[in-house]
């Protein structure tokens, strides 16, 4: 496939970027090790599959096969035009079929930010089997339903309301060839050294690329298409592990408060002075939480 991929993973991590071709698009996906369960992780706004690197040596390592794909829009994954085509049901969709394409028999989905959005949505309407969830900085919705209503965090929320002005948003994060993308990691990170040059270009220029921005912000802005019974009863029923950075400062701490009324087999590991970006800021302690929390393969 002509595509160029959006980064390329150090040989000794024993990474490697390929094409899946699902029946509706073409994705873009970061693969490890091998075996029929699949460890499916799916990256954030404004990331890429590239945000998994620390975690993907090590799930293999565990026995898992891991698909890190760019998730529709971003990266070289194909990128629909109109907003629509970024609604739940249509990301939702795109995970199960991910999911048949691999072909394998058992798979634990992992998930940050937007993909915990996902995520959450997929394993309540429960569109495939899944093993375990793993959801890293982003609540159960009906715990973000409550949230959403209360001060201390429609005012973290701003960015969200600010994403539905048409092509503002396109042009303030795209100026100098999408280098603030870079740099608001940097800039939100505890860790921020963790986001130097070298990583900051691999995350601005996927932004650059034509269409990106508009398709990346478009997920906020089909929000409005959701169908609130889609959530149904919010009920999770299979082992979930919450993990949190406690200074993330798009989420407030009180979305980690609550969930078991859905999650009744739930584990919330919160990480002091860690921020949004959580498997990135703190790699080591994030896979050693995974390590101790997932079964045997």
């Amino acid at each position: 496939m002509s595509k160029k991929a959006s980064w390329a993973p150090d040989p000794e991590s024993r990474i490697s970027v390929n094409w899946v071709k699902t029946q509706g698009l073409t994705f873009e996906v970061a693969e490890a090790g091998e075996g029929d369960h699949l460890a499916l992780c799916l990256h954030g706004f404004p990331e890429l599959n590239y945000s998994w690197r620390h975690q993907m040596p090590r799930l293999a390592e565990m026995g898992y096969r891991v698909w890190a794909p760019n998730l529709r829009g971003y990266g070289a994954t194909d990128r629909p035009a109109a907003m629509r085509d970024y609604t739940l049901d249509k990301l939702t969709q795109d995970v199960a079929d991910l999911i048949d394409a691999s072909g394998v028999k058992k798979v634990t989905l992992f998930a940050h930010d937007w993909g915990g959005a996902i995520a959450w949505m997929f394993a309540i309407q429960k569109l495939r089997r899944l093993e375990r969830l793993v959801v890293m900085n982003l609540p159960h919705p009906k715990v973000f339903q409550r949230e959403a209503k209360k001060w201390r965090q429609i005012k973290r929320s701003w960015y969200i309301y600010f994403f539905q002005l048409p092509w503002l948003a396109e042009m303030l994060l795209g100026r100098k060839n999408g280098t603030a993308i870079g740099q608001l990691f940097e800039k939100t990170s505890s860790s921020p050294e963790r986001f130097g040059p070298d990583v900051q270009r691999i995350y601005n220029e996927a932004s650059a690329r034509p269409g990106a921005l508009n398709a990346m912000i478009n997920y906020y802005r089909a929000l409005r298409y959701t169908n609130a019974e889609a959530l149904g009863d919010g009920r999770v029923d299979i082992p979930t592990l919450l993990i949190w950075g406690e200074e993330d400062i798009a989420l407030g701490i009180h979305c980690t408060q609550g969930a078991e009324e859905w999650v009744h087999d739930l584990t919330l590991k919160r990480l002091p002075g860690v921020s949004h970006w959580v498997q990135q800021d703190a790699p080591e302690e994030v896979n050693a939480i995974l390590t101790d929390w997932l079964p045997k393969v």
